[in-house]
């Protein structure tokens, strides 16, 4: 048979639809009669936050690159040019269906269940009043009306906030006629205000902040005639850019970029769907868009601000029952947890185990006078962090504390600057990695000493440090003593840290260093076990499956006869089911309660099975621009630990699994004939 080239872009799914793509699978547990009606309206505000951050981010890296003449494609041969107008295409049809899902299917069921959001029209007279004087006095005062002319520009529109467009009739105090008048949704109130008992027809009654605007801009604009009063809403490129080869000082620089991003290029407008069309070309030209930039909303256009919604109704029958998280065995309660490590690897699969040994272990290390040193890397911690107190008391304790930031995670940029301000206010050396190399790896190193010897406990993980985090996404941990994986960490800590070439891991793989190759390496030696006739088999679970030399490991090893299985959350640019080139390949996204986020490699190898977990996806940054980790697991029952219940369940999962076409669709798993309903998220819940 003729040699197939695998660099042909037929092979490869374009990265940005594979995004969109996952988005609509988020879009759809909103739509999910088996989940509960409030968690599905979270899951709709999901799918609009996220298509939020896809234009921040993916969609104005675009427009950079086609404002610079940019025609490199990528590996599927789509130009910048080309990639856009599909992104356009698609992502009108998404927002559409966002707004008929909320419409049609989720307003309708809430009110089913006295969960009422009423429009200016439905409003009785009492209500009217009580209206009138919440605009009187909480909303009038805080207002900015501002009219357009000469010696008033069109203000500076924050990103994503909530504006209205306002065109008027008649002439003030002054004799200025200009015809028309931005108001400025203020940030600090409420987008969704509920109605007092005296005058609800039911318990949940609310009224949106945009239709008592609606209601009352004609107050703000006294004699003079309102003629259209229309929402708006822009999104900017948020990307941060640090010119990392011209900066002294990376926190420093990072905050002068925060302070930019409010205010970036716009890239996207949302309108409310009766806008005029003079008004939406008013707008486009004010933020150099064109028509296909432009987006008409049948409802309000922030429409990730109805996730209050969640908070404000206390209607338990209407959400996910709460779950508690086991403590995992090997850790009793009231024994010291260095003790428990030694007896054994201990592996945490959050958030069905517990979080709280990860953070006993800081806590006990800030308080045992053994303990020599600690140092951490930190990505995400999230507010009032027990982490970060441990931290901050082991440092005040006199202990040595060294904690590497990455100041560029993005959207916590501004969290972590002050997370290492107060870290070094006690007295932690804070660093902040390797400038061009983002620090996403996910370790703790405690340093004890022993007896006459130091001995080293790590935590390694999949995941963020963070508490809130833990209880919603799926992620592993590993808390151990073996003394090849410490001096591994801490060999990649001094990397961080400090200056010197690369010294040689024993266990763990490395980026940007050794993690692609050897992956790579991997893939083409279960291939040669194929090829001799020799049991052969990979799986893959990530995020994101996108650099292409893997994708051709994966091809090639696939043609050689290697069963393998990924399990996918969000981008896919592997193309499964190929004749000649990936029958042998299956992708699968599962989309459930919890934010599936752990990142497992399996390879068979004739019996001789390795098992690693990782901080990285297999990506081109994860390879190549960032500082990551992966790790074995090579405790027997730990290893078949994760293949039964990481692995296995979820790809025998007919519930909320989506399985990825040759041709780039996903289409939903159900269960046929007598097969019983499997979703692996709810069968290790109830273990």
């Amino acid at each position: 048979m003729d040699s197939i080239n695998l660099s042909q872009p037929e092979l490869y799914i374009n990265r940005e639809l594979s995004l969109l793509q996952f988005n609509r699978r988020v879009l759809e547990q909103a739509r999910e009669p088996n989940v509960p009606l409030l968690e599905r309206l979270k899951f709709l505000c999901i799918a609009s936050t996220n298509l939020d951050e896809f234009f921040e981010i993916r969609v104005s890296g675009l427009k950079q690159r086609i404002a610079s003449g940019s025609v490199q494609a990528g590996p599927d041969n789509f130009s910048p040019a080309e990639v856009m107008s599909q992104i356009s295409a698609e992502a009108h049809r998404l927002v559409d269906e966002q707004y008929r899902v909320l419409n049609e299917e989720l307003i309708p069921a809430l009110e089913s269940e006295n969960i009422r959001f009423l429009k200016r029209g439905q409003w009785n007279e009492q209500q009217e009043a009580w209206v009138a004087d919440y605009f009187n006095h909480e909303l009038s005062p805080v207002l900015s009306p501002l009219g357009l002319d000469p010696a008033h520009p069109f203000p500076r529109i924050l990103n994503k906030s909530l504006n209205f467009i306002v065109t008027l009739e008649g002439k003030d105090a002054f004799g200025r006629s200009s015809g028309t008048a931005v108001v400025q949704a203020p940030r600090a109130l409420p987008r969704l205000i509920r109605l007092p008992e005296e005058c609800s027809d039911g318990p949940y009654d609310f009224v949106f902040l945009s239709s008592i605007i609606h209601a009352h801009v004609g107050d703000l604009f006294s004699g003079m005639e309102v003629t259209g009063c229309y929402q708006f809403r822009v999104t900017r490129n948020s990307d941060l850019f640090v010119d990392e080869e011209e900066i002294d000082d990376l926190l420093h620089a990072v905050e002068g970029e925060l302070l930019s991003r409010r205010y970036g290029d716009g890239v996207r407008l949302e309108v409310a769907d009766n806008c005029s069309a003079d008004m939406e070309d008013f707008l486009l030209n004010i933020f150099h868009l064109n028509q296909d930039d432009l987006y008409r909303d049948n409802g309000p256009v922030n429409l990730n601000r109805l996730l209050a919604i969640y908070d404000l109704v206390d209607r338990p029958d209407l959400k996910y029952p709460p779950f508690s998280p086991r403590r995992p065995k090997g850790l009793a309660i009231d024994q010291s947890i260095f003790e428990s490590i030694q007896a054994g690897d201990i592996l945490l699969h959050h958030p069905f185990d517990s979080f709280l040994p990860v953070i006993d272990l800081l806590k006990q290390a800030a308080s045992d006078n053994r303990v020599l040193a600690i140092k951490q890397t930190l990505y995400r911690t999230g507010p009032d962090s027990a982490i970060v107190n441990s931290l901050v008391d082991a440092a005040r304790a006199g202990k040595e504390v060294t904690v590497v930031i990455e100041l560029r995670a993005r959207f916590d940029e501004e969290a972590n600057i002050q997370l290492a301000n107060r870290l070094q206010e006690a007295g932690a050396h804070v660093v902040y990695g390797v400038v061009g190399y983002k620090t996403h790896a996910k370790m703790l190193l405690v340093t004890r000493r022993e007896s006459r010897k130091l001995r080293h406990y790590v935590h390694l993980g999949t995941g963020n440090y963070h508490a809130r985090t833990a209880r919603l996404y799926t992620d592993y941990g590993l808390l151990s003593c073996n003394p090849a994986l410490g001096r591994d960490a801490s060999r990649v800590f001094q990397l961080l840290t400090s200056l010197g070439k690369v010294k040689a891991l024993s266990k763990m793989l490395q980026s940007p260093f050794t993690l692609h190759k050897k992956i790579i390496e991997k893939i083409e030696r279960e291939a040669g076990h194929a090829r001799a006739g020799k049991s052969a088999r990979i799986i893959v679970k990530c995020n994101a499956l996108i650099e292409p030399e893997a994708i051709k490991a994966l091809y090639r090893a696939s043609q050689a006869g290697v069963k393998i299985d990924c399990i996918i959350r969000g981008i896919c640019c592997l193309r499964p089911g190929v004749p000649g080139v990936s029958e042998n390949i299956h992708v699968r996204s599962v989309v459930g309660r919890f934010l599936e986020h752990t990142r497992v490699f399996y390879f068979h190898n004739d019996g001789d099975s390795e098992l690693y977990l990782s901080s990285a996806d297999w990506m081109g940054r994860n390879f190549f621009q960032r500082v990551e980790i992966a790790f074995p697991v090579e405790d027997k029952k730990l290893r078949q630990r994760i293949l039964r219940d990481g692995l296995e369940l979820y790809l025998s999962d007919n519930s909320e699994a989506w399985v990825l076409q040759q041709d780039g669709e996903y289409r939903r798993r159900t269960p046929t004939g007598k097969q019983r309903p499997r979703s692996a998220q709810r069968s290790l819940m109830e273990r």
